[in-house]
């Protein structure tokens, strides 16, 4: 195989592996308030998450958690309280920041309390092993599979994003329109004003005989 269809297969292997892997979040919860996360996501994305309370061990304490979590518009996808663990799973209807936020809703606090957080979208939440299973897949042709997954999901990501820079460039020129008839409108008030305030005083000069 030629070196730059090899760099390239090793290219489009590492943004797949990018794109299936999922890490962790680590919060660290207030005694009062709450602490929020946050993910821009597009339309029709499956959303998969997983979390749990972890807190230092207390006899006396057993401190538990509520979590909320909504879209873009504000909107209640998940909500829960009075739990240690616990999933939520939905498919997003609109494209923007979808947002989980945990509290302490007992009254025993404790201390050194977070949340484990395992946020999971789009490619990250298949089963590869059930898929395989399934489709008696495996070794090479499994990860060309994935591959082709992770291509499709790259490919539509790029798409969201030319469309936002497009909204958002059509957002700045608009905004840049106005702005400019703002600047040409107080311009205009300027000079009429001056021209008033001229008269004004020519008519009060002759008035008094001045001119």
């Amino acid at each position: 195989m030629p070196a730059p269809a090899v760099l390239a297969l090793a290219a489009a292997l590492l943004l797949a592996s990018a794109s299936i892997c999922a890490e962790a979040v680590w919060l660290d919860m207030p005694q009062a308030g709450t602490k929020c996360v946050s993910e821009e996501i597009q339309a029709n994305v499956v959303v998969l998450a997983d979390y749990a309370l972890m807190y230092e061990s207390h006899p006396s304490a057993h401190p538990t958690i509520a979590v909320k979590v909504t879209s873009p518009y504000g909107y209640t996808l998940h909500e829960s309280g009075n739990i240690t663990v616990g999933q939520f799973a939905f498919t997003t209807s609109e494209a923007g920041n979808f947002l989980a936020c945990f509290w302490i809703d007992s009254a025993e606090k404790g201390s050194g309390v977070s949340v484990n957080l395992d946020w999971k979208t789009g490619i990250a939440t298949k089963d590869w092993d059930a898929i395989a299973k399934k489709e008696k897949i495996e070794g090479v042709e499994l990860e060309l599979r994935k591959l082709e997954v992770a291509v499709q999901s790259i490919h539509q990501n790029m798409v969201y994003l030319k469309a936002r820079e497009a909204e958002m460039r059509e957002v700045s020129e608009k905004t840049n329109g106005r702005v400019a008839w703002f600047s040409i409108m107080s311009l205009g008030v300027c000079v009429v004003v001056s021209v008033l305030q001229l008269w004004h005083l020519q008519g009060y000069f002759r008035k008094k005989k001045l001119i």
